[in-house]
């Protein structure tokens, strides 16, 4: 058997690093290809529940459901439509309205082309392009997490495609968030292709689960939750890649947007729970209620940043009292109640509500 020696009888260290490399450069070139299979077999597992239509270059997967005024909804990161299923919401919503929800770009079954950032802002007029061609009214528009941001991005720079704003545990002034920090790397070119083939989808299944019930929390995770939500299609590079992207985009967005807030005119309910560990409401939902003054602000007791898990008929309600034009705000008596709070009202340490209007 061969030995690799020097002169003096002991193994080159240049050998030893060359091998050592040769060994990392085989277990990653397993491990892509057993994540690449595995992306493929979440994808046949797991086919489209909708039909897709094409914008400008870029196949978008939706699942539409009802009749009525037309309603928009815009999926958070890391997850996809199907979690406005497993919520309630689009069911709820259903019975009255015109229901659609789009996987966002690189996320569930739509495309992601590497043509373009993909800023709120660009998935914003995306998303308004797809409806017009599918013969969309202007609708309300409800968005969770970072799709509140999508959501601002169309009243924003679309305004007359959107008659009002639901938006639930929304980020939406520049703040500092650790998973924006962490997400960085693998948004990364080259560097970021071979963590999503490698590093990232192994760490995401030890950490998906407990990153998913921090959302919830102080909630419990629904049991069925990735019954609903397939967990492989959330762990496939492509998807990693959009969440990595997106997150590193929400600061930056935050800071252009928060001048333009004042200049909303269309009717804003926000929607947040007193415990969310992602978002600070302070920081966010309740700031943002005090600079709209025609905003209303509904704090869910017990809820964490999935607030439309807890409280489906809420949001429901509030999109249905949108529609009716202006008044008082009549919540469904669905999971935790929750407090409207009108201009001027205020939010305690507990995450209780003081309301100046109810």
């Amino acid at each position: 058997m061969p030995s690799f020696k020097d002169k003096a009888g002991q193994t080159s260290v240049g050998t030893v690093g060359a091998l050592a490399g040769i060994g990392m450069a085989l277990a990653g070139g397993a491990t892509a290809l057993w994540v690449r299979n595995q992306a493929r077999k979440a994808q046949h597992d797991n086919p489209p529940l909708g039909q897709f239509v094409e914008v400008d270059g870029v196949r978008l997967h939706y699942v539409e459901k009802g009749a009525g005024p037309p309603v928009l909804l815009l999926h958070g990161n890391v997850l996809q439509l199907e979690d406005f299923i497993a919520s309630g919401l689009l069911e709820a919503l259903a019975r009255h309205h015109r229901v659609i929800v789009f996987d966002r770009p690189g996320f569930g079954h739509s495309d992601r082309p590497r043509d373009r950032q993909w800023t709120p802002e660009a998935q914003a007029a995306l998303m308004t392009a797809a409806l017009a061609k599918l013969g969309v009214d202007p609708l309300v528009v409800v968005g969770h997490s970072w799709g509140a941001l999508v959501a601002l991005g169309m009243a924003l720079d679309f305004p007359t495609a959107v008659r009002g704003l639901v938006l639930i545990g929304g980020y939406y002034y520049p703040t500092v968030l650790a998973e924006g920090a962490l997400a960085a790397p693998t948004a990364i070119p080259v560097l970021g292709d071979a963590m999503r083939y490698t590093v990232a989808p192994l760490a995401g299944r030890l950490l998906l689960k407990q990153t998913v019930r921090k959302m919830f929390a102080p909630a419990p995770m629904p049991p069925n939750f990735f019954d609903v939500v397939p967990r492989e299609m959330l762990l496939r590079p492509s998807q990693i890649r959009a969440a990595a992207e997106d997150a590193a985009t929400m600061t930056p967005t935050a800071r252009r947007f928060q001048d333009r807030y004042a200049s909303l005119e269309m009717p804003v309910t926000l929607f947040a729970g007193a415990g969310d560990k992602i978002v600070d409401l302070k920081a966010h939902g309740a700031r943002l209620h005090d600079e709209l003054p025609h905003s209303t602000l509904v704090v869910a007791p017990g809820a964490g940043h999935m607030v439309h898990h807890a409280v489906p008929g809420d949001i429901a309600q509030a999109v249905e009292s949108m529609l009716r034009g202006p008044g008082a705000l009549r919540l469904a008596q669905t999971g935790p109640s929750s407090s409207p709070v009108d201009a001027g009202g205020e939010v305690d340490e507990g995450g209780s509500t003081t309301p100046a209007r109810v």
